[in-house]
């Protein structure tokens, strides 16, 4: 659209009813939405010159509400959107690079005819552009050369997964711009986990980017990685008399790839123990019955624990997803604890066993609890180790809770958020 066009629309609302579907808000509450949109356009011409056209493009960060890592092992999940979102401007270079200026950050330049995946990329946003580039490329789409910055709200090691928002903005971006919005939801998804796992070197599953390009609260079943069944689960959180906060713990996941991939690694040595891949694919009655045998067989307590997780935590997931089509909020809750319990105890990923000192994530948990009593639910939030803690705190406690959550963990640390009912998205 043209840019000058587009600037003005955005300035006098025009837009406004379309920024309050994407971001679950009033329309008089989009103002400050509209602001950033602004501000990336004012930042891709800052950066690469005064341009005609200019395209708009969202994907969020996401929640992970039920299932922890039982993602990877072909597991069961209940996700959703957030109306916390990085956003991107973007126009046509005519030239063979894509650059890409992400706000604070280096700007990341890949040549198109250079696509081949670099070890030395590894942990950069370069590999995951990269990735996903050369996937599209696979697939028999032809990607031109553009310039993009974007803008994120949502926060870094927080466990909403501003790394698999980046992936889904980018498919998205190149999706809308050069396949005629041909790859679907499901497909960008793939494709983000594919640059992860190969291009940027982290061994993640799917759920991340699958939460955050379907976007809404989605149910996801993983027992066939290439085709995961993903339903979206008709439930009106604003209506359950319960706010969601995702608590900032002040620590992040800097340095933790290694504790992430253990998990992995340490449930593999179970599944492998019955002759299987993945956990999913292992009965779960006969691992109990065989318990003695499979611990003796793996010697390794914690690996044991971390499948009992996954058995219990795979079949909660889908739980939770009854009890929310059921309307059954109080049983809803009563899982999620079940599964920050579990999530503590038996997968042990609220803190770094190389760095125990280190415990922000055991100390907002124990918060939670003692804030909250018997009433909601709270648990460890994504990937665990650092970051993040979720929490269903009944309205009438919300502003308390805040107020006292931060002033141990610090201002702005308990987010109050909204679920989205779009994923990777672009505004037109």
């Amino acid at each position: 659209m043209n840019t000058k066009e587009l600037k003005q629309q955005l300035k006098n609302g025009v837009y406004a009813e379309k920024l309050a579907h994407i971001y679950a808000c009033a329309p008089q509450e989009t103002e400050r939405y509209a602001k950033r949109y602004l501000e990336v356009i004012d930042g891709l011409e800052q950066t690469f010159g005064e341009t005609e056209d200019v395209r708009l493009f969202s994907a969020p960060g996401r929640t992970e509400i039920g299932g922890n890592h039982t993602d990877h092992q072909h597991g069961c999940v209940l996700a959703a959107g957030l109306n916390l979102d990085v956003i991107g401007a973007v126009r046509l270079n005519g030239e063979n690079v894509v650059r890409i200026q992400s706000e604070g950050y280096p700007m990341d330049e890949i040549r198109l005819d250079d696509l081949e995946m670099n070890e030395a990329e590894f942990d950069k946003a370069s590999a995951l552009i990269r990735g996903i580039i050369r996937k599209f490329a696979d697939m028999g789409y032809t990607v031109q050369g553009f310039d993009a910055y974007t803008k994120s709200s949502v926060l870094k090691g927080s466990g909403m997964s501003s790394s698999a928002a980046f992936e889904v903005l980018v498919g998205t971006i190149i999706s809308g711009m050069f396949c005629d919005n041909a790859v679907d939801a499901v497909e960008i998804a793939k494709i983000g986990q594919y640059a992860e796992n190969v291009y940027f070197g982290k061994p993640s599953g799917l759920m991340d980017q699958m939460a955050s390009s379907v976007g809404s609260v989605v149910a996801i079943d993983f027992q066939d990685n290439d085709k995961p069944v993903v339903e979206k689960v008709e439930y009106d959180f604003t209506q359950s008399g319960y706010a969601l906060c995702i608590i900032d713990s002040g620590a992040d996941h800097a340095d933790l790839t290694s504790e992430y991939a253990m998990i992995t690694v340490e449930m593999r040595k179970v599944s492998e123990f019955f002759g299987k891949q993945y956990l999913r694919e292992v009965n779960p009655e006969e691992f109990l019955e065989r318990l003695p045998e499979v611990r003796r067989a793996v010697g390794n307590d914690r690996a044991v624990l971390r499948a009992l997780h996954f058995f219990n935590d795979n079949q909660r997931a889908q739980d939770e997803v009854a009890a929310l089509k059921n309307g059954d909020f109080e049983a809803f809750l009563d899982l999620v604890n079940k599964s920050g319990r579990s999530s503590y105890m038996y997968l042990q990923n609220v803190f770094a066993a190389s760095m125990p000192e280190q415990q922000a994530v055991s100390l907002a948990l124990a918060l939670c609890d003692e804030l909250l009593g018997d009433s909601g639910a709270f648990r460890v939030h994504g990937g665990g180790f650092a970051g993040t803690v979720q929490a269903f705190v009944p309205n009438d406690m919300l502003e308390e809770f805040k107020t006292k959550i931060e002033a141990v963990l610090g201002e702005n640390m308990c987010h109050v958020l909204a679920i989205r009912p779009v994923g990777g998205v672009e505004l037109k």
